[in-house]
């Protein structure tokens, strides 16, 4: 229609597509059907030791030279699962997260750190190391702020596995919705779609999709104070990224482990077969092999014929030991050099180490857990925004959120022996302060001086006036 009757031709391509704009319920359905979480499973199976060497087949070919699977050898071959996995990203939770994650402010602002301590405090410090464990499994785990029917402020862990993410398309980082499932039974699946206003509630049920008639609200705020609908403005959940790309620790040498499994798995095959022996028989007189076996069992003696070359010869399989230890070897060295760990190997660390060797050692863990710290870092300033943003609202106290510092207090083995004769030595050199903070023994340098002071006044020797 003209522009002169009172429509333009933008006016009616709005309206198609306004008329042709899929719904939000078919939206939901379509991205929960095509979400993949497989890609955030593989590192937490191999956290359990379910490593693929467990679906190990043995394979054998027909008359026509077809590939089949054999049953029976399958059934009894050897799976033997290593748990390399499990080691570096425990050494890389405990690396991070083995003391309580510091706070601290840039203007030095004590309230704010006192209500932080007072909103999130000693939960945050059981959840830190989940959010790394689970991130470096499965390359990003979300955080979950709300509000709870108290009106208190509360975080739960959300699975990668459980949330779809809604990225704006011209900025990636950029959350502008997530979709939150969850399996009731094996034919229900609760989804909720959260938005930076509100949360919309449905229900799949054998693959249809409804609005959620059991929830009363819907679609309901994110929270109430008092009676009052609430809304933070924001999307709330925190994407928490292993790396920069998003992925599994185990992305960068699972096929090593897997080799190193095959390895393992195939040479226990070996030596299992080296006790079953095959006979190889040379002018036997009895007529079949059951007959053979029984007079082996039962008399430990068979009858041989006397023509020239008759007898009994065994084969039996060989393990080429020391090829099977390089390749080993090998293999372990590779997973922990691209797993960027620690070999704990006794062979490896030595018995006293000194500094310089254990910083060398920790080199490849440090450089991975830094790529974590920054992502955590980012990921704990949008959680702080949330924090105190509720602290606004409920009228507990104001703070800038971006004005809080995040310190990863990492938990570096040292050679004490050699730190406190450095300590000592730096005596009159350095201050007294510095020197406590860096000692081996000294978890609070505040509390630590206070106990010098006290000890100090305890022992101040009595001063005795002349002619007393």
């Amino acid at each position: 229609m003209h522009w002169l009757l009172g429509k333009t031709q933008t006016d009616e391509f709005i309206e198609i597509i306004e008329n042709n704009r899929p719904k939000a319920i078919d939206t939901v359905k379509e991205l929960y059907t095509t979400f993949n979480t497989s890609k955030f499973l593989e590192g937490v199976k191999y956290y359990f030791t379910e490593n693929d060497i467990l679906n190990k087949k043995v394979y054998i070919y027909d008359a026509n030279g077809a590939k089949l699977v054999d049953g029976d050898a399958t059934s009894e071959a050897s799976k033997i699962p290593s748990g390399f996995h499990k080691i570096l990203v425990d050494q890389k939770v405990g690396y991070l997260a083995g003391e309580p994650l510091s706070y601290g402010s840039k203007s030095d602002d004590k309230k704010a750190l006192e209500l932080i301590e007072e909103l999130i405090g000693e939960e945050f410090e059981d959840t830190l190391p989940e959010l790394i464990l689970n991130a470096s499994n499965k390359g990003k785990e979300w955080l979950h702020p709300y509000v709870d029917e108290d009106g208190e402020f509360q975080h739960i862990i959300i699975p990668a596995e459980e949330l779809i993410p809604i990225y704006d398309t011209k900025r990636k980082d950029k959350l502008l919705a997530g979709i939150r499932f969850y399996k009731v039974t094996d034919k229900v699946v609760k989804l909720e779609l959260w938005t930076p206003d509100d949360v919309t509630y449905y229900e799949m049920i054998d693959g249809q999709i409804f609005i959620d008639v059991t929830e009363e609200v819907n679609p309901a705020p994110h929270f109430y104070q008092g009676d009052k609908a609430m809304s933070w403005g924001n999307v709330p959940f925190v994407e928490f990224k292993n790396n920069e790309f998003g992925v599994s620790d185990l992305t960068f040498y699972k096929r090593q482990i897997d080799g190193y499994d095959s390895l393992v798995s195939t040479t226990q095959d070996v030596l299992e077969d080296i006790q079953a022996m095959v006979y190889v028989l040379k002018g036997y007189e009895g007529e079949n092999l059951e007959e053979f076996k029984t007079m082996l069992k039962r008399y430990r003696a068979i009858t041989m014929e006397a023509e020239e070359g008759s007898g009994v010869d065994t084969l039996s399989a060989e393990v080429p030991v020391e090829a099977y230890k390089t390749q080993r070897d090998t293999y372990t060295t590779d997973i922990y050099s691209f797993g960027q760990g620690v070999n704990p190997s006794p062979d490896i660390i030595g018995d006293a180490p000194s500094g310089e060797a254990l910083r060398n050692l920790y080199s490849l863990l440090d450089i991975k857990a830094s790529m974590l710290e920054r992502k955590f870092t980012k990921a704990l300033r949008k959680f702080m925004w949330f924090v105190a943003e509720y602290a606004k609202l409920s009228k507990k106290g104001e703070f800038n959120y971006r004005d809080i510092t995040f310190t990863f207090n990492k938990m570096i083995l040292t050679n004490e022996s050699q730190i406190v004769d450095m300590a000592q030595k730096s005596l009159g050199v350095i201050s007294q302060t510095t020197i406590i903070e860096n000692h081996p023994w000294v978890k609070d340098v505040q509390l630590e001086q206070e106990r010098l002071e006290k000890e100090k006044d305890d022992i101040e020797p009595l001063v005795v006036k002349e002619g007393g």
